[in-house]
């Protein structure tokens, strides 16, 4: 699975620890900045991860901010794709599961550096169920 991951100048100590999680568990991560904490704007890079998501370079996406909040209202502007912002391993697991969630959003000042690598693992280890789940997710996206 190719994953990329983003931040903004509020999730670079989150972002790093999840791309070498993420890496060690022998996904390929792409990070795609910043590299600074130098102050930068969210939606610049979730717009950008978002992009390459949709040109099917990458199969899923994790994004970071200081909540989640920003960085998931910027992926959502994106027809075909569903951002969920995580602090919890059901709603983690369940993006994936009834939602095709195809980015995590997470906030690193809502969510330490323990939890934040569950909530990856719990929506990167989920599966699409399908079924009646496909149905409403395709009733998502408004024409």
């Amino acid at each position: 699975m190719r994953i990329a991951i983003a931040s903004d100048h509020g999730g670079l100590n989150h972002k790093a620890a999840i791309a070498s999680h993420l890496r060690e568990r022998g996904f390929e991560v792409t990070d795609l900045g910043p590299e600074s904490g130098e102050s930068v704007d969210y939606p610049d890079y979730a717009h950008a991860l978002c992009t390459r998501l949709l040109d099917g370079e990458f199969d899923r996406g994790v994004l970071v901010c200081g909540t989640g909040q920003g960085m998931a209202m910027s992926a959502n502007k994106h027809a075909g794709l569903r951002a969920a912002v995580v602090s919890d391993v059901f709603s983690a697991r369940m993006a994936t599961l009834h939602n095709d969630a195809q980015v995590l959003c997470v906030g690193e000042r809502v969510v330490g550096p323990g939890l934040v690598l569950d909530l990856v693992d719990a929506w990167v280890d989920a599966e699409f169920e399908g079924g009646r789940h496909a149905r409403r997710v395709g009733k998502i996206d408004c024409a």
